[in-house]
């Protein structure tokens, strides 16, 4: 598997997570003094779908064009 391959498969297995946790939204809650968020981990999942995208956009072929006169 190459690079690219790798961040599509990371892209489609986040979008997955967020489609299940956006359908059952859940509240802020602590357990034993730890705070489990669940908007703040839809945004860490936004933010790692954000990087593929970049990364993905880096790695596309690019045309540059030139008139000559």
């Amino acid at each position: 598997m190459n690079d690219m391959e790798y961040i599509r498969l990371i892209r489609s297995q986040t979008l997955v997570l967020i489609a299940e946790i956006t359908s059952a939204p859940k509240p802020t809650y602590n357990i034993d003094g730890q705070s489990v968020s669940w908007n703040l981990y839809l945004q860490r999942l936004q933010e790692v779908i954000d990087w593929c995208d970049r990364k993905t956009i880096a790695d596309e072929p690019y045309e540059i064009r030139s008139n000559a006169n």
